[in-house]
């Protein structure tokens, strides 16, 4: 199924169908320098996955908060849309995407201007109290003293994302599943596919009658049972090839 570079044909499902949705993975954020959970480079590689587990977290906030600093709000101080995110923002702004449904916790899609976007992780961005339920936005200085505490009740605070032993966030599993199931295009991008459930999206857009339409720089558990055009690459390079075919430009950098 190999479709090398596959832009032509790529833009020509784009340019006819109706509803298109893009679900993406870490992959798409390894450019902004954000690490991914797998492969060589990957997270759990080096750290042990139970250490995102809700029980854990809640054993021990202090530790678990030194952990999530050092994988994750690290790494975002520093992060900053790349061309990829950028190329969704702009198919979005010119009405080739309905929705971009996303596994990752960095709020790069929102940050590159993209408005329809499914968090079916939750985000780093957003922190909400143990105690009180408050949700706040995480400051522009940071986190500060670790762990965080409520600026209302002084209880501590745990970032809005999925923990191992949570089920997905909602709206966005609700959203993104009937977005799929809606769709005539699924464009997938950076992802293995072997995260479940929210790796089930291109399975119920392809069970609908989707096109199929993957990015990914090496094959995923999608490309040989699933996958309709398969553009073997990085999607910084792809993503925007993909828009200028549409005669699109992404937004600029900001």
């Amino acid at each position: 199924m190999a479709d090398e570079p596959g832009i032509t044909g790529a833009a020509a499902v784009l340019r006819t169908a109706r509803r298109v949705l893009a679900f993406t993975g870490a992959g798409i954020s390894v450019a902004s320098g954000i690490p991914p959970f797998r492969g060589e480079d990957g997270l759990w590689t080096r750290f042990d996955p139970s250490s995102l587990a809700l029980d854990t977290f809640l054993d021990d906030p202090a530790a678990a908060w030194r952990f999530l600093n050092e994988i994750f709000y690290l790494p975002l101080a520093g992060a900053a849309p790349n061309p990829a995110h950028r190329a969704l923002a702009s198919l979005e702004r010119a009405g080739r995407l309905a929705a971009v449904a996303t596994q990752n916790v960095d709020g790069l899609h929102r940050a590159a201007g993209s408005r329809r976007v499914h968090e079916l992780h939750g985000t780093l961005r957003r922190l909400r109290c143990l105690a009180c339920e408050a949700v706040s936005a995480l400051a522009d200085s940071g986190l500060g003293e670790l762990p965080p505490t409520c600026r209302l009740c002084g209880g501590i605070l745990r970032p809005e994302i999925v923990f191992f032993d949570e089920g997905l966030a909602e709206p966005a599993r609700s959203d993104a599943f009937a977005a799929a199931a809606g769709c005539d295009a699924i464009l997938v991008v950076g992802t293995s596919g072997e995260v479940l459930p929210a790796g089930l999206l291109p399975w119920t857009a392809a069970e609908q009658g989707a096109t199929v339409i993957e990015i990914n720089t090496v094959p995923s558990a999608y490309t040989e049972p699933l996958t309709d055009l398969f553009l073997q690459g990085s999607a910084t390079a792809l993503l925007p090839r993909l828009a200028a075919a549409l005669d699109l430009a992404p937004p600029p950098a900001e």
